[in-house]
């Protein structure tokens, strides 16, 4: 068994988690797993044979749920992620605004206030750059920029990140990453992000039909996040204790137009289409600022949005996956580009 220490990630079956949870037991930690499995349990299967692996389905909106899921054998977990959420505005608007409340901001303080239970010392929370809106003046966002939510899902996110604030004092130190657009290869991938997604249309059907074709927003690789996500637990407390970070970098700042030559470079017989489209969603148009991750915890990306794409490519033409339109490969069935 280890003893570098026990680590509980909610939502652990997911994008994110899987990949987090892969990469945590490589550092040689504990991890517990609890995932209600809303899009399956496939990505954890390849931990299950791993000593310092636990799994346990469990609904973090359900009281007592998460306590009675931890191993009754291990010492409590000395920190929580907390990744378990409906992601993005059309899963959000999917479930209605009472659903998407009940999983984005009363779970997590009830994980939270579980967590203080237990005597867990770091709370890390994922949120999401979507809580900016639209750029008011042009400039880069940074973390003390206005929240100008256009979804419900950012809604949910600024009240989760809110309660978080307001603990400044309390046990167990809470760190928020405001996370860029994900793309790249997980445990679980989703093929309803930007990238992903258009790399899957131009593989599959030598076509992309673009929206909002001008808008910019900052892109990060899923393998990039998870780095910044154990750069967070295992940094100083009195260094993170209350932070917001966004987490991405500078160089992923891009225009849709930009990403599709990306794609284009790699799938060149692809035919673009643009419309234009009105619609109550997820409006970013902004360049974010990664500049205070980068001052205080030192941290880069490694891997570029080209790279990303030819990972895609990569696994698409190989059939790593066999049915990337499976809906268990989105979290949402409608997907504005």
């Amino acid at each position: 068994m280890s003893d570098k220490g026990h680590i509980l990630v909610t939502g652990g079956a997911g994008y994110i988690g899987s990949l987090l949870t892969c990469e945590l037991l490589r550092a040689g930690y504990r991890v517990t797993v609890v995932d209600s499995l809303l899009y399956g349990g496939e990505s954890l299967l390849g931990f299950f044979a791993h000593p310092n692996f636990r799994f346990e389905r469990a609904d973090v909106t359900e009281p007592g749920a998460v306590r009675a899921a931890l191993p009754r054998d291990w010492p409590k977990p000395e920190a929580v992620f907390h990744l378990a959420a409906i992601v993005g505005f059309p899963a959000c608007q999917a479930v209605g605004k009472q659903a998407a409340w009940r999983y984005n901001v009363e779970a997590v303080k009830r994980v939270f206030e579980l967590a203080a239970g237990f005597g867990a010392g770091r709370f890390v929370f994922t949120s999401t750059y979507s809580n900016y809106g639209l750029s008011l003046d042009g400039k880069p966002v940074t973390e003390s920029s206005p929240l100008n939510p256009q979804s419900l899902y950012a809604e949910t996110k600024i009240a989760a990140e809110e309660f978080l604030l307001r603990q400044k004092e309390a046990v167990p130190a809470a760190l928020i990453f405001r996370l860029a657009t994900l793309y790249g290869i997980s445990p679980r991938t989703r093929f309803d992000l930007i990238v992903n997604q258009f790399v899957l249309d131009a593989y599959a059907k030598r076509e992309l039909i673009i929206y909002q074709r001008g808008y910019s927003r900052s892109f990060v690789h899923v393998r990039d996040v998870v780095r910044g996500l154990i750069l967070g637990l295992e940094a100083p407390e009195d260094k993170i204790k209350g932070q917001v970070y966004n987490l991405g970098t500078d160089g992923g700042n891009y225009t849709k137009d930009e990403i599709v030559g990306l794609v284009i470079k790699r799938l060149p017989d692809t035919v673009v289409t643009y419309k234009d489209l009105t619609f109550g969603g997820d409006m970013r148009d902004i360049s974010v600022s990664f500049e205070h991750i980068r001052r205080d915890l030192g941290f880069d990306t490694q891997l570029t949005v080209d790279y990303g794409v030819r990972e895609i490519v990569h696994v698409l033409h190989d059939g790593l996956i066999r049915n990337p339109h499976d809906e268990k490969y989105t979290n949402a069935r409608f997907v504005v580009q």
